[in-house]
């Protein structure tokens, strides 16, 4: 991802959106929280609201810059899903708003044909017990990870965490987002480069959840760590951070996903928190 911080400060007093919209195939981000990858996408970057970035592999297709839309690559009409990706970017505002709260669940119909390109079918569903997940058709900024990137809740699920986070703070404990929102395409990325380094789907199953079958994809559940603590570690168990959401965090609507002998057969996860409301 090549997303950036606090980029795009003195762009005057333009509003600077604060959701990412969302389609089967196409992202559109909001300009200024991406870097510029040459000096052309720099100009671009630093006149536009939104940037129509492609899910596999990343690459910017174009860029909304007062109204209009500038390719950033060739024939952008024949890209699969622009007019998706147009019909979406015409129907949300840059913030959320009252009534927005709901986001719709994308269509699942490609990715159920990219996980048989896999040799995946329901029967991994019947045997962990893990529901498909379909994405969300826009999420909010959440502010950042303890990376600096850009952490991207469903709109409820942001404000329970940004609550949580501040009250966290204000007993001396500090909660670190690690992860949060990841779409089907990213989940798919880390499975054709493992295959890429020989290893089997089977391989690739016992460490990694099937594509659209994580929790994050729903855009309610993030990852939590603190600082001097190892990101995704069993040892977070041991922190005050953990103490503190074990005793604080079903007040905001939070739950520990995978606890010890979960049903799933997934890991111990202690730094995994879902919003369920």
């Amino acid at each position: 991802m090549t997303a950036r911080r606090g980029a795009g400060n003195l762009r005057g007093m333009r509003v600077r959106p604060r959701l990412l919209v969302n389609t089967p195939t196409i992202e559109l981000w909001p300009a200024w929280l991406l870097r510029a990858r040459a000096n052309r996408d720099a100009r671009l970057l630093a006149r536009a609201r939104y940037v129509l970035r492609r899910k596999h592999g990343g690459r910017y297709l174009a860029a909304e810059c007062d109204g209009a839309l500038v390719p950033m690559v060739p024939e952008l009409a024949r890209e699969p899903g622009i007019a998706d990706a147009l019909r979406a970017l015409a129907a949300h505002p840059p913030h959320a708003r009252p009534g927005m709260d709901t986001a719709r669940p994308l269509p699942v119909d490609r990715l159920r044909e990219r996980l048989h390109a896999l040799g995946l079918d329901e029967s991994y569903a019947e045997r962990t017990g893990l529901p498909l997940v379909p994405e969300p058709d826009w999420l909010q900024l959440a502010g950042f990870d303890r990376y600096c990137r850009p952490l991207w809740l469903l709109a409820r699920a942001a404000r329970a965490w940004n609550a949580m986070q501040a009250a966290a703070l204000r007993e001396g404990v500090v909660l670190e987002a690690i992860s949060g929102w990841r779409s089907h395409d990213y989940q798919l990325g880390i499975f054709e480069r493992k295959r890429a380094r020989g290893l089997s789907v089977a391989e690739i199953l016992a460490v990694n959840a099937a594509p659209g079958y994580s929790e994050h994809h729903s855009g309610r559940a993030l990852d939590i760590g603190t600082p001097d603590e190892p990101p995704a570690e069993e040892s977070f168990e041991r922190t005050d951070a953990f103490a503190w959401l074990r005793g604080n965090a079903h007040a905001f609507g939070f739950v520990m996903s995978y606890p010890r002998d979960n049903p799933h057969g997934i890991v111990y996860e202690p730094w995994h928190w879902c919003h369920r409301g």
